[in-house]
């Protein structure tokens, strides 16, 4: 293979690492953030399963089934809720890094989309996260449920950690699909027609996601995310249906 064909993946491989790069300072930037409000954030958190700032201001050496293990669990989980505060507070900026890796050499036009794409990834983001938490107390209660009458269950908090970590970045990027999908069509990659197509296997796929990746597995919690992403799916393909009926109309017109 000569070394004219290997550079654009070379030169791909490159950028990507590049676009990695300034996610992980960001991210480090944001995380700092969250080791600075670390005692506001741990509360929120440690919400659905018990009042931790009463608990403390009670005096209780116990907050539920909640506990922190090892001489080092303290600090580690300092670390490990800054760098989750870190990654959903610098959101706008990875997700937008990542549309452009995948969409490279973009035209004027076509840059101008992505700066919209940006703008709508950021809310819908946020509401995914938003959606997540509130999911995350039934969560909770629904596998705290399933332990038999005659035994305590002690919860390690990083374990409960990274359970929040995965509710809440499942559901924000979820949440993101309508706005790619949306964002493909401006781009002209997919059409609407193309998107709408097989909805039967989408709607499926969907459902599927949602089984697999929220962490219950009960009927309840996926619905609460199927169903969302569903409706957020057929309007993605409405409105580039929309979308491609504008452009279709334009090229005739020029013709």
């Amino acid at each position: 293979m000569s070394s004219n064909a290997r550079m654009p993946l070379l030169e791909h491989f490159q950028e990507l690492r590049q676009r990695l790069f300034k996610s992980a300072v960001l991210i480090t930037v944001g995380a700092f953030v969250g080791w600075f409000y670390y005692d506001f954030l741990i509360n929120k958190l440690a919400a659905p399963v018990c009042d931790l700032s009463q608990a403390q201001t009670s005096g209780s050496t116990h907050c539920g089934v909640l506990y922190i293990n090892g001489v080092l669990g303290p600090v580690d989980l300092k670390f490990k809720i800054s760098i989750l505060i870190g990654v959903l507070i610098t959101s706008p900026f990875w997700i937008y890094q990542l549309w452009a890796f995948i969409t490279p050499a973009l035209h004027a036009k076509e840059k101008r989309n992505s700066i919209l794409f940006a703008l709508f990834a950021i809310p819908f983001f946020a509401i995914g996260v938003t959606v997540g938490y509130v999911v995350l107390p039934i969560a909770v209660k629904v596998l705290l449920g399933f332990t038999p009458g005659t035994l305590s269950n002690l919860v390690r908090f990083d374990d409960y950690l990274s359970f929040v970590t995965q509710i809440l970045l499942t559901f924000g990027v979820a949440f993101e699909l309508p706005v790619f999908l949306v964002a493909l069509n401006l781009a002209g990659v997919i059409r609407g027609r193309s998107i709408l197509k097989p909805w039967r296997y989408s709607v499926f796929g969907i459902l599927l996601f949602a089984a697999i990746f929220t962490p219950t597995g009960d009927p309840f919690t996926m619905l609460l995310l199927g169903v969302p992403l569903t409706l957020l799916y057929f309007l993605a393909g409405s409105i580039a249906l929309l979308v491609d009926r504008k452009r279709d109309k334009k090229t005739t017109d020029l013709e």
